[in-house]
C-alpha cells in the first residue's frame, strides 16, 4: 500500500467575512422583553447584532463569506480540493452545507464536509484542513464559519436572544515549506453537555449561561496555554488573541488569565454578538481589514461551545 506525502506545512493563505445587513440594537430588543441597553451591555457587552432575513440561508452566508476568502487568496477555485463549513445551525442536514457552497462558488468536484463542533467549528476545520495538507489528502481548502443562529433562538427569551447573531467567516488554506498553522489542542466536556443544547427539530436553542460561564472562565485558558505550548509559541510573542466571541466579560477573563497583555485581543462580541462557528474567522477578518494585524504575526486562535467543545491553535496572520 503507498502512501502519499503531502507538504511539510500548512497556512492561513486569507480571510474573508460577511454579516447580513440588518442590524438589531439593544434598544429595539427592548421593545419585546424586559431587558435594556445597560444591562445587556453589563452581562454581555454586546451593543449590536446582525440578524439575516428569511430570505438569506446559513448557505447564502457562508458563500459570500467564503466568495471573500477565495478572491483575497488569489487563487482560481479550481485549485480548491476541499471545501469543509463548520456549522450548528443548518436548515436542513441532508444535503450538507459545504456541496452546496462548493458548488455556488465555481468549486468542481471538491471533497466536501460538514463539522458541527458549535462555536469551535471553526478550529476544528482548521485543524481537519492543516492535517489534510500535510498527509497528502488536499492541496488548497476552503473553510467556512456560518451560522443563522436567528432561526433556532426564541426571541422573547433573554437569556438567548441578547446575545446570538448570524454571519459567516472563511479562510483558503494551503501548503507551506514552513508550518503556518500550529498543532491543535482540543478536546470536550460531555458530561456539562445539557449546559447549551437543542432538544428537538420543534424547540429553540436552551443555554444555563452562569454555568458556561463558570467553565469557560476556568477551563479555558490552560487549553489556551497548550496551545502556544505545542506551537512552540510563548503568550508574550503572540500579536493577537482571537478567541470565540461568546461574551465579552469571558473574552476579557480568559485574555487576562493567559498573560498576553501586548497582544490585540478580539472584541468584535460587541458589533457582531455571538455568531457561533463564525465567530472567529469573522472576527481576524475584520481585525486585518482595520489593520489591527500585521501580516506575519502570530495569532492564537481559541474556539469553544456546547457539547461543550473545545479548541485551540496559534496561526500565522496572513
Amino acid at each position: 500500500m503507498r502512501h502519499n506525502q503531502g507538504a511539510p506545512g500548512a497556512r492561513v493563505l486569507a480571510f474573508g467575512g460577511y454579516q447580513p445587513a440588518n442590524v438589531v440594537t439593544n434598544d429595539h430588543l427592548a421593545k419585546t422583553m424586559d431587558t435594556d441597553d445597560e444591562w445587556i451591555r453589563s452581562r454581555v457587552g454586546i451593543a449590536e447584532r446582525r440578524v439575516a432575513g428569511p430570505e438569506e440561508s446559513e448557505v447564502d452566508l457562508a458563500v459570500a463569506a467564503g466568495g471573500k476568502a477565495l478572491a483575497a487568496s488569489g487563487l482560481p477555485a479550481s485549485d480548491i480540493d476541499l471545501v469543509i463549513v463548520a456549522t450548528c445551525s443548518a436548515e436542513a442536514l441532508i444535503p450538507n452545507t459545504a456541496s452546496r457552497v462548493a458548488h455556488r462558488l465555481g468549486i468542481e468536484a471538491p471533497g466536501a464536509f460538514d463539522i458541527n463542533a458549535a462555536c469551535a467549528g471553526f478550529c476544528y476545520a482548521l485543524s481537519a484542513a492543516s492535517d489534510a495538507i500535510r498527509a497528502g489528502s488536499a492541496n488548497h481548502v476552503l473553510i467556512v464559519g456560518a451560522e443563522k443562529m436567528s432561526q433556532w433562538v426564541d426571541w422573547t427569551d433573554r437569556t438567548t436572544a441578547v446575545i446570538f447573531a448570524d454571519g459567516a467567516g472563511a479562510a483558503v488554506v494551503g501548503p507551506s515549506d514552513t508550518p503556518g498553522i500550529g498543532p491543535v489542542a482540543w478536546g470536550s466536556a460531555g458530561d456539562k453537555a445539557d449546559a447549551i443544547y437543542v432538544k428537538d427539530r420543534s424547540s429553540f436553542l436552551h443555554q444555563e449561561g452562569q454555568a458556561v460561564f463558570r467553565w469557560a472562565t476556568t477551563a479555558l485558558h490552560p487549553v489556551a496555554r497548550l496551545a502556544c505550548e505545542r506551537a512552540g509559541v510563548r503568550p508574550e510573542e503572540l500579536a493577537a488573541f482571537v478567541p470565540h466571541q461568546a461574551n465579552l466579560r469571558i473574552v476579557e477573563a480568559i485574555a487576562r488569565k493567559l498573560g498576553a497583555e501586548q497582544a490585540v485581543v478580539a472584541k468584535d462580541i460587541v458589533l457582531a454578538g455571538n455568531t457561533s462557528a463564525a465567530s472567529i474567522p469573522l472576527a481576524l477578518s475584520r481585525m486585518i481589514e482595520r489593520g489591527e494585524v500585521s501580516s506575519g504575526g502570530l495569532a492564537l486562535l481559541l474556539g469553544f461551545g456546547a457539547g461543550l467543545t473545545y479548541a485551540g491553535q496559534v496561526i500565522e496572520i496572513p
